[in-house]
């Protein structure tokens, strides 16, 4: 079981430029990358996210690939792009042309154009760099995995904490059902005597109100499928794949046995189990969420 929330780092250094990857994530239902790249390497960005989506399933993460110049160099050399400047020209003297505009090309247009002056980082082919990129991102990876699974411990410990509470709320509503009907046949003999009616032990009428009350308050198969749903727990604990959207549905799952039981069992100690396990299961949906 792991966290959805951590983060992690790496670098590498190729060609004297260091490469640096920073992963952070946080907790999302659904995967959500936001990559940066700088703009010479955006090309790479699916290559990126690809890597990532292999070792995670859940969770917002940003990921941020610094570049750094190789070190000693006092300044980074410019260089121009006459070919590209040319087009610029070009197109937009034909642009002026046809709009019928001053022909006002300038040098200080052409300077400020995107592209035109390039240092050497500007110079980097990204493909080359893909290498570095992915050793620096997997170093990065490995660390947020690590952390997900510390913090996806202590969730486990928690949320199997909450389970046994749980369970100890279900064996007292277990304990406690089969004296359910006893009781309301004793509430139905002492109403009838506080009416002046008298009910024997085997009047076919209190009979057959307890039949029906025994019916309508039977809550054996909520019960047994609530303690199904803590033995799935267990299962899933014990897991190495992600278990995060079936901990969301298994709560909910909980969550309709519980309220079954609840709106069934007429009896004020099964009522009090049920708030347990309510207040509990609140706790165990809301650490759900962060689980990957």
């Amino acid at each position: 079981m792991k966290s959805m929330t951590g983060c992690g780092r790496g670098e590498c250094v190729q060609d004297g430029f260091k490469v640096a990857v920073e992963v952070q994530s946080i907790n999302r239902k659904q995967a959500d990358i936001q990559v940066d790249l700088p703009r010479d390497l955006e090309v790479l960005e699916s290559a990126v996210r690809n890597t990532i989506h292999q070792v995670v399933s859940r969770g917002r993460l940003t990921v941020k690939v610094l570049l750094q110049a190789p070190t000693g160099r006092k300044s980074a050399r410019m260089h121009l792009n006459r070919a590209l400047a040319k087009a610029y020209t070009r197109e937009l003297r034909a642009l002026a042309k046809e709009l019928k505009l001053e022909d006002t090309v300038s040098l200080d247009h052409l300077i400020r154009a995107p592209g035109v002056f390039q240092t050497d980082e500007q110079l980097v082919q990204a493909e080359d760099f893909w290498p570095a990129i992915e050793k620096a991102l997997q170093q990065a990876l490995t660390a947020l995995l690590k952390m997900r699974s510390r913090e996806g411990a202590h969730l486990a410990k928690d949320l199997a904490g909450r389970i046994r509470t749980m369970q100890q709320a279900a064996a007292r509503v277990h304990q406690r059902a089969p004296m359910v009907a006893e009781h309301h046949r004793r509430q139905l003999i002492e109403r009838a005597r506080s009416a002046g009616v008298e009910m024997g032990v085997d009047d076919d009428r209190l009979l057959k109100e307890i039949v029906i009350f025994a019916d309508r308050s039977d809550i054996s198969e909520e019960l047994t499928r609530l303690e199904s749903h803590f033995r799935q727990f267990d299962s899933l604990a014990k897991s190495r794949e992600p278990v995060g959207r079936t901990l969301d549905f298994l709560a909910q799952e909980m969550n309709r046995e519980i309220n079954t039981i609840g709106s069934k069992a007429n009896d004020g100690e099964i009522s009090h189990a049920v708030v347990t396990l309510k207040t509990e299961l609140e706790k165990f949906r809301e650490q759900a969420q962060n689980v990957e």
